[in-house]
Order: structure tokens, then C-alpha cells, then sequence
């Protein structure tokens, strides 16, 4: 008779999952499902292993004809996949595999000594030999009971002291490890690091992420309590962990990747990301708490802001009452990126999600807003270039060359719309704090005069900006807002009861348009922007929740979020510090590229990248420089058609940033030319589904690729040469240029996943730091070295 079994599957049998392939984890899933339906099934020959704890069992299992599993069986009803592991031995492999609850997280946590044997133990064992070999001790050396030690040997005259390397953790005491979180089982090959290679061969290996974040922390020099504060006081369980109750420990968040959601399970078959799924608990909790009012996480690239974002949306519809409305919004400012969000929201929740969700980019909402209302002023949206070009004729017509179109846009944006100024007299009064250079009472009314000039002749022609859009937007919704304010206090005046002959004739359908609202990349948003979406929802517990970082702003959207009525200080503000993308080799030459300039926290304070950090290892930054543009496209060439043939590398996994428009239709022409197919990264996203991405830096935001090519990061290109026009006349405007340079340089950069090339031609951007310039690699097409081993710069 079959019996229903719940399984699931744990974070490091996931990643066993991707490190085998596809076919691995299609196996896997269908022996997920053999063993739900009947635990009896003979094909799974099923075999006890050992007991653990008071209440649970380890098990191994055959997955198909090359995988087996380590399974852990408790409450006679509950499987959980430990691991997948395939060979010759697998089966003494998995019986050997030491199997523990971690006393810090509760959760149940593996290591495999035939990996760290093999990967780890030998280097440590290959670096003593050769500090044995470079130092011998003395044959005469006093016989000593118990260890040698360097002082001992250092006193024996007249020879060499024995150099014996230091154990990287030496100051740090078994007790002290184990209650950071490191699990008890790495004690031993911990013991045996001494330097930073044989740590990032220990911390590439399939082992779990609490002990990785406790030993880098500690080797990039913070003390224990800093680690305690930083990674352990996030891990901690709820409550007390009963090493022997591994019933308890399998049920705890941690040690799932995977639930009985069918949506889940979908999504993980379909090779949704572990970490999407998996949330730290850092993560897990900032999706899941309620908070009084609004809520901000900040945090670096790669920190799973995003996913925060959509488990977030994910638990707050789980808290709807039953409806068929959308309460909640999830919004973003590019239209490719809400798309995306829309996708991912359907992996990880499908369409019961969806149906409760409203997903659309800020932009498309505002005119969404404006379409509706019967009073608005609707025009064709035209883009930034558009706007420009108008601004020069406006500029022409008026004999105007004070003031620069750039100059005249930014502050029609960022200071009149945002602030919704409607006449001369509030823009005379109007603050324009951060905006730099003192405007006089005269140059205020000119510029005025010019805006008049131009939203006069945006009408003439049907057009309309986006800013325009959003800053009406804007101000329909706060009128909106303030009838329902005006219909809730006038049925409190009367006894709360429902007043239907008032309600019919100002409209039933007056209330909140939301009741909760997720902005992804909340940093791009501009001021009207949030003024819309403050307006949008009532000021009450979980209203706005956003997700963001001031170190990724390429647009000069500078927003001090308190001004707009959403309040984030204290605890309403969390930071994220793990990157789960990138690799450190990368990551801290992206950070060299924002060093020295200081970053808001989208409010009033300071936000830094500190503690910021990957747990992932690789390849250093590659620079190559060429002699003109020409040779440097061909150069690029060479490189990815190498990373394709020699490295196998899907072309649809690296992508090249240029710096213009034109740059992107030149560098096509020449991979074409060369016989590799190419995409260009439009608004929406990659034009086509195959070839290599190609894009300016703006289109790459809120992408990844394995492999990212940077180019044309030449002096007078990034900064733009005509930045430089600010220094002296307009110092906070130049400042500002280069920092929002920077940053899309940052953006960029942390795009990669397992390499980064930056290359240039002619001189270097200022940008660079020295020491990669004087180590770049100057090519002519045709001498490309093998692979990038070989060509590495860094």
C-alpha cells in the first residue's frame, strides 16, 4: 500500500543539482516525486545509513543509474535530500559525508571530506612540503616533548630559524568558531589553512554559506563580536536549537530549498536560482516582517535586493483577504525590468500570484493615472533626446546662452516638477538644496519664462514628457487621496455609518489605490515618482516598501524620501552585504572604481559599501588597451570568439558595453564581419534571443552575464569630455557628473558573474586605478594568447 511522503530538498543537495547539469536535476526531481507518491517504491532502494540525534535517520537512495542520494528520514513522514553525488564509490562517498545541526542556525548542514581531501587538504599538504624543503631543522636540535615552536628554534645559534606558516585562524579557539556558526565537522581542514588560496579552495567547495561568511569575515579582518553582529545574529534560530532534534532542525527555513508549493517546485525544475528561492535569513526576514509604516533596504549589486523585493510582494498577498482585486503594486523604473520582475514573480508564485499583483514600470503607471483622468492633458511621451532638442530651439528662439539645455531640463525636473511648482511666485521660494550654483531673483524668472516657452510648445506639437507625466500623475492622485481623506472624516462625523447617496454621487470607487506598494531599484525613481506613490497608498503599517542602492544611480534622480512622506529611519532601514553574483577578485576592483565619493542612503544619511562582500572566487579584472577604436573592436572579437571556442561560453552569456548609441551598430558590424552573432540590448531588453549582448552601460542595469566586456573606457569618454565644462564654473555640478560617471561604471562592472575585461583605446579613463593601466596589455589583432589564464593582467 503507498503512503504519501513529504520531501524536500536542502540547499547543498540544490547546488549539487546545478554542479552536475540539467539531466542531473531532471533526475532528481522525478525521484522527488517517486519518493512523495510511495517511500516503498523497490526502485529506490532505499538503504539506512546510521542514526542521528533522538528522531531521525540517514538513508542513501538510488536517483537513476549513475546518481545516488543521502536522505535524512524524520517523523516517519518527512524526507529531506541531503545530496547528490555520482562514480565509481559513490556509495562509501555518501557514507562518509559527516552530517550535523549547527548550534547557531538549528539547521541541519553537511561536509564531504573526499571534496575538502581533494581540494584543500592536498594544497595545504603541497604548501608545508615546500616550507619544509625551503627551511630544514637542524639535526642537532635538542629533542622536545610536545611541539616545536619558532622561538625554540630561533635560539639555537648560529642557525636559520624554521619559517613555519602561520595558520590563518590561529587566534581563534574551536569554542569561539563554533559559536560564530562554523560548522563543528570543518574544524579539522580549518586548522590546516594557511594562506588566502587554500581559504577561497575551501570556500569554493559545496559547503554551507553560514561557515563561508564566518571565515571570510574573519580573514578580511573583522574581530568576533564584529562577526556576531554582522553574520551570526542573523543566522540565529528563533528559538533554542536541540542538537539531537533533527525532526525540529529539517522543518527550519535554512534547511530547505524547496517546500510542497507547487509553484516552487516548478520554478526549481526549471533551474529557477537557488538563492531566489533559498533566502538568507537576513533576507527572509526583511520579506516577512511587519513594519509600522514604510520600509528600505539598501544594499551592493548582487546583495538580492530584488529577490527581497519579490518575496516580499509574495507575503503581503499571502495576507489579502479573498478578492480578485490587485492591492498591491510592484513597480520599477525601467519598463525591461518590470517585465523581468513580472516573469519571476510568475516563476516563483504563477499565476495565483499574479492575479493579485499589479506589475508595471513608474513611468507606464503615471500615464496610466493621467489616460484615466478626465481632465488631464494628454500628449505623445517623447524621450530624453526629444526633450533636448526642444530646449535648444526654446534656447535659440529666446537669444538664451546662460544656461545649457542639460542644465534647463534638470531643473524644470528636479526642482519645478518634482516640487510641483505651479507659478513664478513659488519657484522664486522654491529650495533647491543639492541643486548647486546660487540662481538670482532675475536669472529664477528667465529660466521660468523658458520653461513657459517650452511646455507652451510641447502642447503646439502633442507632445509630452515623461516628467510631465509623472509629475500630473502626481498631483491627480494627491487630489484623489485627499477626497477619500475628506469622505473617511465625514462619515466619522456622522457615526461612521456608510452614507450611500454621498458615496454614489462622489464616486464608490473612492478609497487608496493600493494597499501595499514594492519599488524595485527605488534609487532612479524621481521626485514626482514618489510623490504619485505616496499618494497612491494610505499612510498605515506595510504601506511602501522599497528596495535600492545610491551606489547604482545613473540618473540624477537625487531623492530625500522623508520630504515625500515616507519615513524609513531606524529600524524601517536594513542593509544587505553578501553578493551572491560576483566574484571578490571583481568586486573589489568595481568598489575601486566609486572610492572616495560619498553616497546617500535615499534619505538624509550615508550610505557606504562596508562589509560588503562575495563568497564567490575567480578570475581577476583583465585590461587590454589598443591603439584606435578599430583595433579595439577587433580585439574584443578575438577575445569572445576565444571564450567561446576554447571555454565553451554560450555567445548569449557575454556581453559588451560600449559607450554610445553608434558605438553599438559599429561594434555589430565588425562581430558580424567576424562571424559571431551579435544582439543589441534595446529598452526592453536583448532585441534577439541569441547572440553576444551588445549595449551602452544604461541598458545594462539589472542584468548579469558570465562574462562582461567593458569598452571603449577611454579618457574624454568616461567622464565625458563635456563634464569638464562644470569644474570651475559649477563645482556640485561637476562633482556630481563624475560621481553618476562612476557609478555607471560600477553598474556595469558587477554585471559579471565569472569575468570582467575592460579595455580602451588611446588613453585611459582617469577612472582606472594606476597600477591596472601600467599592467594592461597592449594587442594587435592576431597574437591573442590561448585563454585567459594565460592573458590575465591581474
Amino acid at each position: 500500500m503507498s503512503s504519501k511522503t513529504d520531501v524536500q530538498v536542502s540547499p547543498q543537495a540544490d547546488a549539487d543539482m546545478r554542479r552536475l547539469g540539467r539531466g542531473a536535476r531532471n533526475a532528481v526531481l522525478d525521484f522527488v516525486r517517486r519518493v512523495r507518491e510511495d517511500r516503498t517504491n523497490r526502485s529506490l532502494l532505499l538503504r539506512p545509513l546510521r542514526r542521528v540525534g533522538s528522531n531521525g535517520t540517514l538513508y542513501t537512495a538510488v536517483v537513476d543509474e549513475q546518481l545516488m542520494a543521502l536522505l535524512l528520514e524524520t517523523e516517519g513522514t518527512h524526507f529531506a535530500v541531503l545530496a547528490i553525488r555520482y562514480g565509481p564509490q559513490v556509495y562509501e562517498v555518501l557514507k562518509g559525508i559527516q552530517v550535523e545541526v549547527n548550534q547557531v542556525s538549528g539547521g541541519i548542514e553537511l561536509i564531504d571530506p573526499t571534496q575538502v581531501t581533494a581540494n584543500v587538504v592536498i594544497l595545504a599538504e603541497h604548501s608545508s612540503k615546500a616550507s619544509d624543503e625551503a627551511s630544514q631543522v637542524p639535526e642537532d636540535a635538542p629533542a622536545r616533548s610536545g611541539a616545536v615552536t619558532l622561538s625554540s628554534l630561533a635560539s639555537i645559534e648560529g642557525q636559520v630559524p624554521l619559517r613555519l606558516p602561520v595558520p590563518l585562524f590561529a587566534k581563534h579557539d574551536d569554542e569561539t568558531l563554533i559559536r560564530l556558526g562554523l560548522i563543528a565537522s570543518l574544524l579539522p581542514s580549518v586548522r590546516r589553512l594557511t594562506n588566502e588560496d587554500q581559504l577561497l579552495a575551501l570556500v569554493e567547495q559545496n559547503i554551507p554559506q553560514l561557515s563561508k561568511e564566518v571565515l571570510l569575515y574573519l580573514y578580511d579582518g573583522k574581530d568576533p563580536e564584529q562577526v556576531r553582529e554582522q553574520v551570526t545574529r542573523l543566522w540565529e534560530a528563533p528559538e533554542a536549537v536541540d542538537p539531537a532534534d533533527w525532526a525540529r532542525a529539517a522543518r527550519r527555513p535554512v534547511s530547505q530549498v524547496s517546500t510542497e508549493d507547487p509553484a516552487v517546485l516548478a520554478a526549481l525544475g526549471e533551474g529557477f536560482e537557488a538563492w531566489r528561492l533559498f533566502l538568507h535569513p537576513e533576507q527572509q526576514r526583511l520579506a516577512t516582517t511587519d513594519f509600522k509604516g514604510s520600509a528600505k533596504v539598501t544594499g551592493g549589486p548582487g546583495t538580492g535586493k530584488t529577490v527581497v523585493a519579490l518575496h516580499r510582494v509574495r507575503h503581503l498577498v499571502s495576507k489579502l483577504p479573498p478578492g480578485h482585486t490587485k492591492p498591491v503594486l510592484l513597480t520599477t523604473f525601467n519598463p525591461n525590468l518590470a517585465a523581468d520582475l513580472k516573469q519571476r514573480l510568475d516563476s516563483l508564485g504563477g499565476r495565483e500570484l499574479l492575479a493579485r499583483v499589479d506589475i508595471k514600470s513608474v513611468d507606464q503607471l503615471a500615464r496610466e493615472v493621467v489616460v484615466q483622468d478626465p481632465h488631464a492633458r494628454i500628449g505623445r511621451p517623447i524621450d530624453d533626446n526629444a526633450v533636448r532638442d526642444h530646449w535648444f530651439a526654446v534656447r535659440i528662439e529666446a537669444g538664451e546662452d546662460e544656461f545649457d539645455p542639460e542644465f534647463l531640463d534638470a531643473e524644470w525636473k528636479h526642482v519645478i516638477l518634482a516640487q510641483g511648482l505651479g507659478n513664478l511666485r513659488a519657484y522664486l521660494r522654491a529650495d533647491r538644496d543639492g541643486r548647486g550654483g546660487q540662481l538670482q531673483r532675475p536669472q529664477r524668472i528667465r529660466i521660468w519664462n523658458l520653461v513657459e516657452a517650452l511646455t507652451e510648445r510641447l502642447v503646439r506639437v502633442g507632445q509630452v514628457t515623461w516628467a510631465q507625466l509623472a509629475s500630473q500623475a502626481a498631483d491627480i492622485e494627491h487630489h484623489r487621496m485627499a477626497r477619500v481623506e475628506e469622505q473617511a472624516h465625514y462619515k466619522d462625523e456622522h457615526g461612521g455609518v456608510d452614507l450611500i447617496h454621498r458615496e454614489a454621487s462622489s464616486g464608490m470607487w473612492l478609497k487608496p489605490r493600493y494597499r501595499h506598494i514594492v519599488v524595485d531599484e527605488a534609487q532612479d525613481l524621481s521626485a514626482s515618482h514618489w510623490r504619485m506613490l505616496r499618494a497612491m497608498v494610505a499612510p498605515l503599517a506595510n504601506d511602501i516598501f522599497l528596495v535600492g542602492d545610491a551606489h547604482q544611480r545613473i540618473y540624477a534622480h537625487r531623492v530625500v524620501l522623508g520630504r515625500y512622506g515616507i519615513l524609513t529611519k531606524g529600524r524601517s532601514s536594513r542593509r544587505l552585504t553578501l553578493n551572491y553574483r560576483t566574484s571578490r577578485q571583481i568586486l573589489g576592483s568595481a568598489r575601486g572604481l566609486i572610492e572616495g565619493e560619498q553616497f546617500d542612503d535615499l534619505d538624509e544619511g550615508r550610505d557606504s559599501l562596508d562589509g560588503y562582500r562575495s563568497v564567490l572566487s575567480g578570475l581577476g579584472p583583465q585590461y587590454y588597451r589598443s591603439p584606435d577604436w578599430v583595433s579595439e573592436q577587433r580585439t574584443i572579437a578575438e577575445l569572445l570568439r576565444d571564450r567561446f571556442e576554447q571555454h565553451g561560453t554560450p555567445w548569449e552569456a557575454m556581453a559588451v558595453s560600449v559607450p554610445d548609441r553608434d558605438s553599438v551598430t559599429q561594434l555589430a558590424t565588425t562581430l558580424s564581419r567576424s562571424g559571431i552573432p551579435a544582439t543589441e540590448i534595446g529598452p526592453d531588453g536583448p532585441k534577439g534571443r541569441e547572440g553576444v549582448r551588445i549595449g551602452t552601460m544604461f541598458r545594462f542595469k539589472g542584468l548579469e552575464f558570465q562574462r562582461v566586456f567593458l569598452a571603449g573606457v577611454a579618457a574624454g569618454l568616461f567622464p565625458d569630455q563635456r563634464v569638464e565644462q562644470y569644474r570651475h564654473v559649477d563645482p556640485k555640478r561637476y562633482q556630481s557628473e563624475l560621481q553618476r560617471a562612476r557609478s555607471l561604471l560600477f553598474v556595469a562592472a558587477t554585471r559579471a558573474r565569472d569575468e570582467l575585461i575592460i579595455s580602451w583605446n588611446g588613453r585611459p579613463s582617469s577612472f582606472l586605478p594606476p597600477d591596472a593601466v601600467a599592467r594592461a596589455i597592449t594587442r594587435s589583432p592576431g597574437d591573442l594568447a590561448d585563454g585567459p589564464s594565460s592573458s590575465s593582467a591581474a
